[in-house]
């Protein structure tokens, strides 16, 4: 259980996190975007398209159209994460206002990436820390809530329907690299929101599996879970009594791991699957590769 202080400490770390999402976004929105009528997706490609057509500052419109999706967050996540992002929604109208950042650059190009670049690396850290500073990825919660259809779908049909006004209303160009502003933000949100750990999941269900957990061990130095396989059916017919392997494998070795299975037995079952974060666990402790005393240890350990 948390103590006091390191709850205290951790809500300190979220806000500062949140505050540095902040200074981010605003720097894509001011330095980039705002000065060359680029838009983004979701509410703040709303309130941006809004200021090409009438002479409202961004704060106060990003305001006005965060209201709706707060209050329907208010009945679909949690109130923390509403009031989290009440106060991050206003952080970033404040910094919009009053900060006034250099432009950078004039070249359409660079400023689609790079605009897209810091807005999504600070929408990505205040999603990380349970907030929001675009209220269409509320829409898509409520939505796929109610109806069953899935987020993606959701922000993707909103931010068509943007686009689409866009190059009826400024120019086809200006859509077009504001859809390439999206993708960058989107990308770059993911990538923030995931982490930069590049690794895979493998379940592994075979006969042979002792051997493999062994060549695991000792030719990739990655720790693994073992569940015990009761029952099944596959193609050489019924199986009982089989240990199912589940490992994290740096994506870099994902081939050698096939490579081993394979030399052990070919018609192994084998299930892929991404993996967005990894903490604890034995991973951390093999991935250099660095097996030495340690992984003599663990191997020692398995046969007491």
């Amino acid at each position: 259980m948390l103590t006091k202080r390191t709850k205290y400490y951790q809500l300190i770390s979220e806000y500062f996190q949140i505050f540095l999402g902040i200074i981010l976004a605003s720097i894509g929105l001011k330095a980039f975007l705002l000065p060359n009528g680029f838009l983004d997706g979701g509410v703040t490609g709303m309130a941006l398209l809004v200021k090409t057509q009438v002479d409202i500052n961004l704060s106060y419109l990003l305001i006005l159209f965060s209201i709706p999706f707060l209050i329907l967050g208010y009945y679909t996540v949690s109130k923390r994460i509403v009031v989290k992002s009440i106060i991050s929604i206003l952080g970033l109208a404040f910094f919009i206002h009053f900060e006034n950042f250099a432009i950078i650059t004039e070249d359409k190009l660079l400023i689609s990436i790079f605009g897209g670049l810091f807005l999504g690396s600070g929408i990505g850290i205040a999603i990380r820390n349970g907030s929001v500073l675009d209220g269409s990825e509320i829409l898509g919660v409520f939505i796929n809530d109610r109806f069953g259809i899935s987020i993606g779908k959701v922000i993707l049909f909103f931010n068509v329907i943007l686009f689409s006004i866009t190059a009826f209303m400024i120019s086809t160009e200006v859509a077009m690299y504001s859809i390439l502003t999206y993708i960058v933000t989107a990308k770059v949100t993911d990538l923030v929101i995931e982490g930069f750990e590049d690794f895979i999941g493998v379940t592994i269900v075979s006969q042979e599996y002792s051997k493999i957990e062994a060549a695991i061990i000792t030719e990739l130095g990655a720790g693994m879970t073992l569940y015990k396989g009761r029952k099944g059916f596959g193609s050489t017919g019924k199986k009982q009594d089989f240990d199912i392997i589940h490992s994290i494998i740096n994506r870099i070795d994902i081939k050698k791991m096939y490579r081993l299975v394979a030399d052990i037995d070919e018609r192994a079952f084998i299930v892929e699957f991404d993996v967005n974060n990894v903490k604890g666990g034995v991973l951390r402790r093999y991935l250099d590769r660095k097996k030495g005393k340690k992984l003599a240890g663990f191997l020692a350990e398995q046969n007491v």
